[in-house]
């Protein structure tokens, strides 16, 4: 959370340096963005089996938008509230999600760099009261095989002249020009990105298809399975959409400058956006999705790593020094998680995130 100084100078690792650059790459265009992070936790206990073991449990086992788990978590939940409040987060949404003991706070949409600064403090200030608590709070995306992964969709609108124009009324999607191009840019970089967005072992055990992950590489309007999902309006005229494949173990300065210089790339070179996609496309055969060209995003780490480093506009937005230094802790930490068992990369991680 700050500038990262080198001799006075900029310095070219710093992550917060990188989002500034895009920030003002898509300024220049006269328009910015606001966004937000819609995270999910899971609340848990460590039990002792021995002196070397643990065991990993959910603090409750509460059906989904359930009210009983706020009554079993009031002060938890009260404490969240009134320090993000301090901080001048202001929290939109909280339920408890449909995994045993997880939980999903929305806080509100900002600029671009205030956003991500929120993102830093928020998930410092859940992790810290837990532990007040007696709980841990981790945002890892998949803890429990079997159970509900937690993701981290980003929320994001286009704005010029203090007016938000991801929308048309009149455009059959609702979309504007400047919508349309930028979420192209976003699902042509998309297997690259998810090397920014999704950046550990752990990330690829919860995108996969029927969970609402984004999977596949399409968008659509209101549909959950879609990796891009633009939430409809009343008036026709979209307010903002959803980026699904993003999740608490990214740095937020990193995975939100990719997503801009994604859809920066997008609106300069006036990409076309395919035909929406209304249904589940983990539904439909090879051939149905390859006539519809749609595509399965990534599945491993190594396969997102390799996108990226062949995705040449997205390394060189990076810069060349912070790009390989990314790619070079990316492939070392794939190589020590690849032949782990996800039990042990939940135990390795789980304090991490």
């Amino acid at each position: 959370m700050g500038d990262m100084k080198l001799k006075g100078r900029d310095w070219e690792y710093c992550p917060q340096g990188f989002l500034k650059r895009m920030i003002g790459k898509l300024f220049k265009t006269g328009l910015s963005i606001k966004t937000s992070f819609e995270n999910k936790l899971y609340l848990l206990d460590l039990v002792e089996k021995s002196k070397e073991s643990k065991s990993i449990l959910p603090r409750e086992k509460t059906p989904f938008a359930s009210t009983y788990s706020l009554d079993l978590n009031p002060d938890f939940i009260r404490d969240v509230v009134g320090a993000l409040h301090k901080q001048d987060i202001m929290v939109e949404q909280y339920y408890s999600e449909s995994g045993p003991g997880q939980q999903e706070i929305t806080i509100q949409f900002q600029e671009a760099l205030r956003a991500t600064d929120n993102q830093i403090a928020f998930q410092e200030t859940v992790k810290a009261i837990a532990l007040q608590k007696g709980m841990i709070a981790s945002f890892l995306p998949k803890i429990f095989p079997q159970e509900s992964g937690s993701g981290c969709h980003l929320h994001l609108s286009l704005w010029k002249n203090d007016r938000n124009i991801s929308g048309a009324s009149d455009d059959t999607y609702g979309l504007s020009p400047e919508g349309k191009q930028f979420i192209a840019g976003i699902l042509h970089h998309l297997p690259g990105l998810m090397g920014i967005s999704t950046p550990t072992t752990n990330s690829y055990h919860r995108i996969k298809p029927h969970t609402g992950s984004g999977a596949f590489g399409c968008w659509g309007i209101d549909n959950r399975e879609a990796a891009v999902r633009v939430i409809s309006e009343k008036d026709n005229c979209v307010k903002h959409f959803e980026i699904k494949p993003v999740d608490a173990s990214s740095n937020p300065y990193l995975a939100l400058g990719a997503i801009i210089s994604a859809g920066y790339d997008g609106i300069k070179n006036e990409m076309t956006l395919p035909e929406a996609v209304q249904q589940d496309p983990g539904t439909l055969t090879p051939d149905e999705r390859s006539t519809k060209k749609i595509k399965p995003l990534p599945t491993h780490l190594d396969q997102a790593l390799s996108y990226l480093e062949k995705d040449r506009d997205l390394m060189d937005a990076v810069g060349s020094k912070l790009s390989q230094g990314y790619l070079a802790v990316k492939k070392a930490e794939f190589e020590y998680f690849k032949d782990l068992s996800q039990q042990e990369e939940v135990e390795i991680l789980l304090d991490k995130f």
